[in-house]
């Protein structure tokens, strides 16, 4: 389980070119840190997260997305 503090650390390293969305491109430069967000959110893999949790569709997941899935997934603390 995270914090929201953690949650946004995590993002933070994973949003490489600082524009506020973890794309695709992203989550597979980052295999360890993508298991930690799909271990967080119960997804397998970063396309079933984007496919799941990507709410405005536009292939990336912002950090209020990432922490809508990972407290539908009961694991922010």
């Amino acid at each position: 389980m995270a914090t929201e503090q953690e949650l946004q650390s995590l993002f933070n390293t994973l949003d490489r070119d600082q524009d506020g969305k973890v794309s695709i491109n992203e989550l597979f430069l980052s295999p360890g840190l993508s298991a930690i967000i799909s271990s967080e959110t119960n997804t397998t893999s970063p396309q079933e997260l984007l496919v799941r949790y990507d709410s405005d569709e536009d292939g990336s997941i912002t950090f209020e997305e990432l922490k809508s899935a990972v407290e539908k997934a009961n694991n922010l603390t």
